[in-house]
C-alpha cells in the first residue's frame, strides 16, 4: 500500500478530498490535529506545537533552537504512523517530511480563489470578499513558511506527484484520480522503499528523543540512520554535549550502532 500525503490550501476541499480518498482506499486517515496531538507526548503544549506549524518565520527566526525541537518531535509522529503503509495524511508539509521513500505519493489540491471564498464565507459567515483577503493572506504564510523551514517554495509544482485542480472536477472525480494513482505500481511498496521508510522512522525517533532531553536539546545535530546505524554530523561545543547526545542516542530502540565520525569535538579521544 502507499503513503499518501494531501497537500492543499485554506478551503480547497482538501479534508473532505482525503476522507473520501481514505474511505475509497480501506487506509487510515491522519490530520495535523491528530500528529500535534502525538507530539504532544514529548512534553511540548498543543498550542506550542500548532505555532510551530504556522507562525510566520518573523517570529520563528528568533527561536530556531524551538521550532527545530518541534518539528523534530511532528516528524517522529507522523513517521510512526507510516511505517505501516495505507495512511492518507493531511496537515502541514506531509510531503517534505516523508522524503526519500518512493511509496509516497504527494497530492496537492488546488482550487480556484471563487470557490475557495464561496466556501470559506459559509463556514464563517464572513463576506466572500473578506474571506478571499484572509485565505490570501494564509496562503501566504505557508509559502513562507515553508521557504524558511526547508528552503523550498510550498507552490513548486516539483514537490508533488500529482495536483488536482477543483476548478471542473467534483471531489468524487479529485478522489477517482488520487485513488488511480495510489494503485500505480510506481507507489507500491517495495523491500527497498520500506527499508528507506524504517530507516526515517528511526532517525525520527532519535531527533525527538535528542529535543527531548534537556541534556541535548540544544545541540544541533544532524541525524541519519541506515541499517539501524545512526550517523551523527555536527559541530558540538564541547565534549560534554557529545558524551550526552551519544548517551541519549544509543538508548533509542533500534540504535545498533553510533557513528560519531563527523561529529566529534577536538577534545574528545576517540
Amino acid at each position: 500500500m502507499a503513503i499518501i500525503t494531501v497537500s492543499h490550501g485554506t478551503a480547497s476541499g482538501g479534508v473532505s478530498i482525503a476522507e473520501a480518498l481514505a474511505k475509497r482506499l480501506g487506509y487510515k486517515l491522519v490530520s495535523r490535529e491528530d500528529i500535534v496531538r502525538e507530539a504532544a507526548r514529548f512534553g511540548v503544549p498543543e498550542d506550542n506545537l500548532k505555532e510551530a506549524l504556522v507562525r510566520s518565520p518573523s517570529f520563528w527566526d528568533r527561536l530556531r533552537h524551538e521550532r527545530r525541537r518541534y518539528l523534530a518531535f511532528v516528524q517522529a509522529a507522523l513517521c510512526e504512523h507510516a511505517k505501516n503503509d495505507g495512511i492518507v495524511y493531511h496537515g502541514n508539509a506531509g510531503h517534505l517530511l516523508l522524503t526519500g521513500v518512493s511509496h509516497v505519493l504527494c497530492l496537492r489540491l488546488v482550487a480556484p480563489m471563487s470557490l475557495r471564498a464561496r466556501l470559506a464565507a459559509q463556514r464563517t459567515g464572513a463576506s466572500p470578499e473578506d474571506a478571499a483577503a484572509a485565505i490570501e493572506q494564509m496562503d501566504r504564510e505557508r509559502q513562507n513558511w515553508t521557504r524558511f523551514l526547508y528552503g523550498v517554495d510550498w507552490l513548486e509544482p516539483g514537490l508533488y506527484d500529482l495536483t488536482i485542480n477543483l476548478k471542473t472536477l467534483t471531489i468524487e472525480g479529485a478522489v477517482d484520480l488520487a485513488a488511480t494513482a495510489a494503485g500505480r505500481p510506481e507507489f507500491a511498496a517495495t523491500d527497498e522503499s520500506r527499508k528507506a521508510m524504517n530507516d526515517l522512522l528511526l532517525a525520527s525517533r532519535v531527533r525527538a528523543a535528542l529535543a527531548a532531553a534537556p541534556a541535548t536539546a540544544s545541540a544541533d545535530v544532524t541525524v541519519r540512520a541506515e541499517n539501524g546505524v545512526v550517523f551523527l554530523k555536527g559541530k558540538p561545543r564541547s565534549a560534554a554535549l557529545v558524551t550526552s547526545v551519544m548517551n541519549v542516542a544509543g538508548k533509542v530502540p533500534g540504535v545498533t550502532r553510533l557513528d560519531r565520525e563527523e561529529f566529534d569535538s577536538p577534545e574528545v579521544m576517540v
